[in-house]
């Protein structure tokens, strides 16, 4: 969705088109704007194994 945001699709537009808020949009756009495909995939790695410590530890 950032990526289409780009090429100047409006957000309104693509918000409706994913059944996405507004709000949301912006905080994911302020979230993950700066960072490339490997580092969202890395992080989305490192939130799972996280998860999986803390209910070890639970």
């Amino acid at each position: 969705m950032l990526k289409e945001a780009e090429t100047g699709i409006p957000v309104k537009e693509l918000c409706r088109k994913n059944s996405m808020g507004n709000l949301n949009f912006y905080k994911w756009r302020d979230k993950y704007s700066i960072m490339q495909t490997y580092d969202i995939k890395r992080l989305n790695q490192l939130e799972a194994e996280n998860r999986k410590l803390k209910q070890m530890i639970a």
